[in-house]
């Protein structure tokens, strides 16, 4: 079977040139995300990753899509290659069926890997430069009203910390340290 596997990192994003690949290699099954690929635990990434089988071949239209880092990438290709599945990448035109598909896999994911490192090295540098000259203050701290009567009902157990951090709109980290910048005053 021909399984294709699309991702976006937002929904912002338009996936129209992956599907374009999609049916220009028949997939005929689909699996599709708007999710960041900083790692591998994605809903659709997993569900396909279950699905196929011995003989199926995945079509992405290129490695970003997959996989971010070469740790990861590298992952997803024993995996497949354990249960006897072809990767097919369109846009580096490989093939994972061929020993030369396989070289240019871990080539091609060591360089996007080295791509991101400079990317986030960048951004890094550049926020020290904006910091330096006080442009750059951070995030916007997070302020809760009533912080103090939500955490009497987390103390109380009329809410687990999952509830909470959904009743006042924050991840479960951001209430973590909420909770402890409260807890030290």
């Amino acid at each position: 079977m021909i399984v294709g596997y699309v991702r976006v990192s937002t929904v912002e994003q338009n996936e129209s040139r992956q599907l374009v690949t999609m049916q220009r290699y028949n997939v005929e099954k689909l699996f599709q995300e708007k999710v960041s690929a900083k790692d591998i635990n994605r809903e659709e990434l997993n569900k396909m990753l279950d699905f196929v089988r011995e003989g199926d071949s995945i079509v992405i239209h290129d490695f970003s899509r997959l996989a971010r880092s070469t740790k990861d990438l590298l992952h997803i290709m024993e995996l497949l290659e354990s249960k006897g599945v072809n990767l097919v990448s369109t846009k580096e035109n490989i093939d994972s069926s061929t020993p030369t598909g396989k070289l240019m896999l871990t080539m091609i994911g060591a360089i996007n890997e080295f791509e991101r490192t400079n990317m986030l090295e960048r951004q890094r540098e550049g926020i020290a430069i904006a910091k330096a000259a006080g442009k750059y203050k951070g995030r916007k701290e997070i302020k809760v009203d009533n912080f103090e009567d939500y955490y009497n009902k987390y103390l109380s157990r009329a809410f687990n910390k999952s509830q909470l951090a959904k009743e006042i709109g924050v991840s479960r980290p951001t209430l973590n340290k909420l909770i402890k910048e409260y807890q030290s005053k």
